[in-house]
């Protein structure tokens, strides 16, 4: 079972839709990443979800609660965060 995936994005973020972006792409080389579900939280549309969480920059990933990325996405990182949340 994977484990729970947080992201932290905002709405008009250009770094949250070029992740998005690199998460679909994974998907279709690795299909194992679908199994993958991820809770998507918009900062200013649900604040309380991310009371006690410690980032500054969108995107941020949270695995089981621990941060796996933060800021600037990369194709390496996003893919540390389907490895990670498979375990």
């Amino acid at each position: 079972m994977p484990k729970h995936i947080k992201m932290m994005i905002l709405e008009d973020c250009p770094y949250c839709k070029q992740a998005f972006e690199m998460m679909e792409e994974l998907k279709t080389v690795h299909p194992e990443y679908r199994a993958v579900d991820i809770e998507v939280i918009e900062e200013n549309r649900e604040p309380e979800k991310i009371k006690g969480y410690q980032y500054w920059y969108v995107p941020t990933f949270f695995v089981d609660d621990v941060k796996v990325m933060e800021g600037v996405p990369s194709i390496e990182l996003v893919e540390k965060m389907f490895t990670e949340a498979l375990g």
